[in-house]
């Protein structure tokens, strides 16, 4: 299974809002920043999880982004079940139409049942539990000029 890009922005905010501590308000520029990712991607991210109610947004000078008390206790194949764009698995379509085989063919539902499967055994994960606390500083990288073997 692969999910989207917009997903995986999201599940990546989540993860370091659930790091933070409490009383830190990081603004969506810094989040963006944290996440590697476009401010606009970001934005548009914040806004979604917030219609969800898994963070809290405030404004003002003070104000900024946090996780929610549901935002703790969401699951990595809840959030997927609703950010996921849910396109077949399977193209059904060639360059020449659509598939010969699509109105007898049972691998659409196969396929459609496999990531339902994906998602139940995400259903066992929180967010918050995948979140590590973060490091502030450089990170060290080892460099090599030999090549693995």
């Amino acid at each position: 299974m692969r999910i989207n890009s917009f997903s995986d922005v999201s599940l990546r905010l989540l993860m370091v809002l659930c790091s933070l501590p409490e009383d830190e308000l990081p603004t969506t520029r810094e989040l963006a920043e944290s996440v590697g990712t476009p401010y606009n991607h970001v934005s548009k991210a914040v806004l979604k999880l917030r219609q969800m109610g898994l963070v809290e947004a405030l404004r003002g000078r003070s104000g900024g982004v946090r996780i929610s008390s549901e935002g703790k206790q969401a699951t990595v194949g809840k959030v997927l079940r609703i950010l996921d764009d849910h396109g077949d698995v399977a193209e059904c379509q060639t360059d020449m139409g659509d598939c010969p085989m699509a109105h007898s063919c049972g691998l659409r539902g196969v396929l459609n049942h496999a990531r339902e499967a994906f998602y139940v055994s995400l259903d066992e994960v929180t967010i918050y539990s995948l979140a590590r606390t973060t490091t502030t500083g450089p990170v060290p990288v080892m460099l090599s000029t030999s090549r693995p073997d």
